[in-house]
């Protein structure tokens, strides 16, 4: 009759030497499933618990002799993989149980068993690499378990790792050797793994777990390890084809380590910049990176569960990328490499992984133009890929998916909104709900809501929902929150774009201004040399340097009424800021005269930053000197009466709150109004484009683009006379071509009802119109966009 679990672990206690006994508790263990892995936990926790902690005790003990016994091996590698079943079990199995089972009891056990390996003179001790096999499973159990992170006992082991492995100068031999190519399989000692793999691990998790504090600073470990650790990137990552599982484990841990000690605590800057201190050496590794995800029989390899190697790796080195695409202004490199959407595609549609299939997506939201992304399957299958999994993790008690906690879903489709086709699929959805279910916990959720407020159906989606605008009225006055107000006023002010405005501010002369910068506060400095030149030279410039606080929107709103040239600053954060969108388009809206410029290197202006600023002609501060760029964009200028100077100071407003829906801003009188002739025959494009804006019909001005007044005329009778259906098939196709949004149909009606008004003078001329043809071939004939400077 087979013994039970307690009575061997009685026996074992009483001879610890007992190979007989040793065999049967192996076999015991090797016999328990994953189905039943939960249950004879349940029943046999105390005898685990016990010898659990008795292992610990003997990985200390300085006798060694019992390690070389084959019983013993067998039974330490059973013991460890039971252990890491339990650990990926944990949808069955209690968290404080696992937790309990495998932390040893003391710090003291931890020291005792670095003092072993420290004094060991046998690179291949068997104590090494058993105590490497429970360390490397604490190390799964902590980034399974994030809180243990926080353990005084973790916190103490890694603070050891750091300072006696980490900056120690066997470390440094170890990574020299991983520099040669070809390796010789007999570098891969017991304690070079340890060196190599288990430690980088152990601070990779660690770190992962976010702890509150660190003794060593970034410029003593990456002093120490930086160079030898990109050398190796550069030579080991091409030769992966040829990676032996010792080495790869080895990459796999130092990249891992590498990625979470520079993004701990959220302070990537400085540390990223001590290790790629050049974009030369930041675009070979990306490089390298890149080569190591497009190895193929590696994808293959991936786990739903972070278990293996190949998974680990995979999900370091994307995450990795990610980072660097959201950080570091290189997106140009990115989309330099052709074959890179293919590579990341792949992975996202193959991988079972869910965290690697949406971080894969991640970066495609990143670094592709939303043209670019439009013509991916992700969009298309956005419930799949995300709606799906984000409801499930908003509806589990834990707020994960899985293991994924619900604000990594979150931080990711907070860029993903921003583009315009992804707002017109979360409308056709209807996934507004969602998001406003879930602001009250995560306010990051404003944002979202914010950057999907650009879309109309959207915002008549939100309009409806009476209790949420009482919500974002009540909070736009009483909410604690800067940021979390900041981006109410921007939904709210999105919602009420479509209104008449009428102004109570009393604008005086000298708070008038000639130029308004509107920069995104990444290009802070060179937009501060573009003030100071031209403040030099005369004008009266408003420009924030100090984001204001308050109502925002509202101090935005009255800087561009009181200015009368918009100067936009374009980068990829600019278009990827709301607030950046919500000026820019209410510059335009207000008729305001608009000089782009780029001021990001390989920049080029995509989504809806595209269709504003049209065929203006832009100046490129990257392509010219700064002087001759200078020259070009005061030559766009041509301000010819400049007044007496006078440069206001920026001030932040005052704490205004949001404009109710009855209440409006109006924009100052222009100096010089249009003249149109009586004969509507007669208009050109740009006069029918200042008749549309005139009459707020802003969606209509950009779908019109290109037509004249006969033009309008014909498309009045088509209007009128062809199938409602019809009209509004043709008009809604070409404004999804042509702007990639919606019509409106309040524009629309708008549009007719003003045509109907000039019927007299569509009357009284005589225009042999046709009766058939498409509202295509009438309106945009010949589109052609002006020569980039």
């Amino acid at each position: 009759m087979e013994a039970n679990l307690e009575q061997l672990v009685v026996a074992l206690n009483i001879s610890s030497l007992s190979t007989d006994i040793l065999q049967q508790i192996t076999l015991l263990l090797q016999s328990k499933t994953e189905e039943v892995l939960p249950s004879f936990i349940s029943q046999e926790y105390q005898s685990l618990f016990t010898l659990e902690h008795k292992v610990w005790q003997l990985l200390g003990e300085d006798s060694r002799e019992w390690f070389n016994d084959s019983n013993y091996s067998e039974f330490f590698q059973t013991l460890g993989s039971f252990n890491k079943n339990m650990i990926f079990n944990q949808d069955n199995i209690k968290d404080e149980i696992i937790i309990s089972l495998l932390m040893p009891d003391t710090i003291d056990q931890i020291n005792s068993i670095f003092k072993q390996i420290e004094q060991s003179i046998d690179d291949n001790d068997p104590v090494i690499t058993f105590a490497s096999l429970w360390f490397d499973n604490l190390s799964f159990s902590i980034h399974e378990y994030p809180q243990l992170g926080h353990s005084p006992i973790i916190i103490q082991m890694n603070q050891y790792v750091t300072g006696h492995c980490i900056l120690s100068e066997q470390f440094k031999f170890y990574l020299g050797q991983l520099r040669q190519s070809p390796l010789l399989q007999s570098l891969f000692t017991a304690k070079q793994l340890f060196y190599m793999r288990t430690c980088p691990f152990s601070l990779h998790v660690y770190f992962h777990s976010n702890p509150s504090s660190f003794d060593y600073t970034p410029d003593q470990i990456l002093q120490n390890i930086g160079n030898d650790y990109l050398q190796i990137i550069q030579i080991q990552s091409y030769t992966i084809e040829l990676w032996s599982t010792e080495l790869l484990s080895c990459m796999t841990q130092l990249i891992g380590f590498m990625r979470a000690f520079l993004w701990w605590n959220g302070e990537m800057g400085t540390k990223f910049k001590i290790l790629l201190s050049t974009e030369k050496i930041l675009c070979e590794y990306i490089q390298a990176m890149i080569h190591i995800t497009d190895y193929e029989a590696q994808c293959g390899r991936i786990m739903s569960q972070w278990i293996n190697n190949e998974t680990i790796l995979l999900d370091s080195v994307i995450i990795f990328l990610k980072h660097i695409a959201q950080t570091q202004n290189i997106n140009w490199f990115f989309r330099s490499i052709n074959q890179l959407p293919d590579i990341l595609l792949k992975i996202a549609e193959s991988s079972i992984n869910n965290e690697i299939c949406l971080c894969a997506y991640g970066i495609l939201t990143e670094i592709l133009t939303d043209e670019d992304l439009k013509k991916l399957k992700f969009p298309d299958n956005i419930r799949v890929y995300f709606f799906e999994m984000l409801e499930k993790a908003w509806q589990n008690p834990s707020k994960r998916y899985k293991q994924i906690p619900i604000y990594y879903f979150l931080r990711g489709f907070s860029n993903l909104s921003k583009n315009d086709y992804i707002q017109r699929r979360t409308a056709e959805l209807n996934k507004i709900l969602l998001f406003i279910d879930m602001c009250d916990k995560y306010p990051i959720v404003y944002d979202i809501i914010w950057a999907l407020s650009f879309n109309q159906d959207i915002q008549q989606q939100l309009r409806s929902n009476s209790a949420f605008m009482s919500k974002l009225t009540h909070l736009a006055k009483e909410s604690k929150n800067d940021q979390m107000k900041k981006n109410i006023h921007g939904i709210l002010w999105n919602l009420e774009l479509n209104r008449e405005i009428c102004s109570t501010i009393v604008i005086k002369d000298e708070e008038i201004f000639d130029i308004m910068i509107s920069y995104s506060h990444e290009e802070k400095v060179l937009c501060k040399q573009i003030y100071d030149e031209l403040i030099n030279c005369g004008y009266r410039i408003w420009i924030d340097f100090n984001q204001m606080h308050g109502n925002v929107m509202d101090a935005m709103a009255q800087a561009i009424e009181r200015s009368h040239t918009i100067i936009i600053c374009m980068s990829e954060q600019y278009r990827k800021s709301n607030y950046c969108r919500a000026e820019a388009q209410y510059a335009f809206r207000q008729q305001r005269k608009i000089v782009p410029v780029i001021l990001q290197k390989h920049y080029k202006p995509d989504g809806w930053l595209s269709f504003l600023i049209g065929s203006l002609l832009y100046i490129d501060f990257n392509k010219y000197e700064f002087p001759e760029a200078m020259a070009k964009l005061f030559n766009e200028l041509k301000v010819e009466d400049m007044s007496e100077i006078n440069v206001v100071p920026v001030r932040p407003k005052e704490d205004i709150a949001a404009i109710p829906p009855s209440l409006s801003v109006s924009s100052p009188k222009r100096s010089v109004s249009p003249i149109y002739s009586q004969n509507i025959l007669e208009w050109t494009q740009t006069q029918v484009h200042n008749w549309l804006l005139e009459h707020n019909l802003v969606q209509m001005s950009r779908i019109l683009t290109n037509c004249d007044g006969r033009s309008l005329i014909y498309l009045n009778k088509y209007i009128k006379y062809c199938p409602i259906q019809q009209i509004l098939n043709l008009f809604q196709e070409e404004s999804h071509r042509r702007i990639n949004e919606s019509i409106s149909l309040i524009e629309l009606s708008c549009f007719q009802s003003l045509m109907d008004q000039q019927k007299r003078l569509i009357q009284s001329i005589d225009v042999n119109t046709e009766q058939n043809g498409s509202l295509i071939s009438c309106s945009i004939h010949n589109e052609t966009r002006a020569t980039r400077m």
